[in-house]
């Protein structure tokens, strides 16, 4: 299979253009800098420069490909009004960018497999969301809305579209647990707010496992939640860290603290939902990874 890749260089991204080497597709990242792409990856993949917005000579490597996969879009930091743009723009400008050149692809791929996220739902505080359920209210509800729709534009263009709805992805050397692992290593860890919250986590190996089964799969499209089979809360999840470090998880840290350290970004935290891979199972993905307790020993190799 010939891939198209954009956001091939990030924590998912780095390790789904191995995974598709490894397998025997051709792969061509999208970077803004292919020069470093070629030297993280070497002989896994060829690199096109783009800006991550505009047309240009990169959307050659569009005609003819078999399929489109995008993780596109910038860091998340504090939700500052000018922040809250950039985190919009630089998903709804990719997405925008890789339509318009599948549609003016002569020979388009099948499919494209753009990144979405859980937040899609908002905060559910009670009760499993599943693909079917409904968009939520909150600004990164909004940003996943709006995120989709430019990526629904190409299925009239004769691509199925899958959505992939990303959960918290856990692996070495990055992702959720660079940020979260600290404080349990400190043996100041534990759950925010009540503890109550869903936390769709999942397995950055089951993350990319899932990107290849819908790459293949042509029974899937729309949206897909890429989530663990096992649902937990926050405190559930923290405890499972907990146990993975060999620390406790006793250390609650309250809501107004959270919404002092970071501000608005706090509803993202404090809330949550739990997403589960409905699709995902009822086409029959087997997951390598089947709860939080197996995912966290993984990393931690415990």
């Amino acid at each position: 299979m010939n891939v198209v890749l954009a956001g091939g260089t990030g924590f998912i991204g780095g390790a789904l253009a191995q995974a598709l080497a490894a397998r025997g597709d051709r792969v061509v990242l999208l970077t803004r800098d292919p020069d470093a792409a070629r030297a993280n990856l070497g002989a896994t993949a060829s690199a096109v420069g783009w800006d991550g917005k505009s047309s240009g000579e990169w959307a050659k490597a569009l005609d003819g490909a078999d399929a489109v996969v995008n993780l596109s879009g910038g860091a998340m930091g504090r939700w500052t009004p000018a922040n809250k743009l950039a985190l919009l723009k630089s998903r709804i400008d990719s997405t925008r960018a890789l339509v318009a050149a599948l549609s003016s692809a002569a020979r388009k791929p099948k499919v494209l497999v753009n990144a979405s996220a859980v937040g899609f739902y908002g905060d559910v505080p009670d009760g499993e969301v599943t693909e079917s359920s409904a968009q939520g209210r909150d600004f990164l509800a909004s940003v996943c809305g709006q995120w989709e729709r430019e990526a629904l534009a190409a299925e009239p263009l004769g691509v199925r579209v899958v959505l992939a709805r990303v959960g918290v992805v856990l692996g070495e050397g990055g992702g959720a647990l660079s940020m979260m692992a600290p404080p349990f290593k400190l043996f100041v860890g534990g759950p925010l707010g009540s503890g109550r919250q869903g936390f769709p986590w999942i397995h950055r190996d089951d993350a990319v496992g899932a990107i290849l089964f819908a790459l293949d799969s042509d029974k899937l499209s729309g949206p897909v939640n890429l989530t663990g089979p096992v649902a937990e809360d926050n405190e559930g999840f923290c405890a499972a860290l907990g146990r993975a470090l060999g620390r406790p998880s006793w250390i609650r840290v309250p809501a107004f603290a959270v919404r002092l350290a970071v501000g608005e970004m706090a509803d993202m935290l404090l809330g949550g939902q739990t997403a589960v891979p409905r699709k995902l199972l009822d086409a029959g993905y087997k997951f390598k990874y089947a709860d939080a307790d197996a995912a966290l020993a993984a990393v931690y190799k415990r």
